[in-house]
């Protein structure tokens, strides 16, 4: 006697109030995972994060960066990306940050005295940002 119950596959939903995210095929042909298409999505939108380090050195060296500076180097580190930059130096006018752009992230920063003095490796691109 059967029990009325079809084994046919299962399909989540998507959590109530949040838009639907659909995979898209990764480039091996696999289809991407919810966590890899959630993170791609929150990055496209995020603004650049600060590392511990980053947030210990700016405060511990009293550099400060206005809102306005923080978004140049936001959309710069986006642009630089796109040109397949990896790790890239930011000058402002009163600092020197190293960003990964592949985790939005501010690594590591500096007032204009310590860089000076500092040589920058594993960089594959510099942004300039005037304020």
């Amino acid at each position: 006697m059967s029990s009325g119950i079809q084994t046919n596959s299962l399909h989540q939903l998507p959590h109530p109030g949040s838009p639907q995210v659909q995979s898209k095929p990764a480039a091996s042909g696999t289809v991407a995972s919810f966590k890899d298409v959630l993170s791609e999505k929150l990055h496209e939108s995020a603004p650049l994060m600060l590392s511990k380090h980053a947030e210990k050195r700016l405060h511990d060296r009293d550099v400060s960066i206005t809102d306005q500076e923080w978004e140049k180097i936001a959309e710069k580190a986006k642009e630089a990306k796109t040109k397949g930059v990896n790790d890239a130096l930011v000058l402002t006018d009163n600092a020197a940050l190293v960003v990964s752009t592949q985790n939005d992230t501010v690594i590591t920063a500096m007032n204009h005295d310590e860089a000076a003095d500092h040589i920058f490796t594993n960089i594959n691109g510099t942004i300039v940002v005037k304020e």
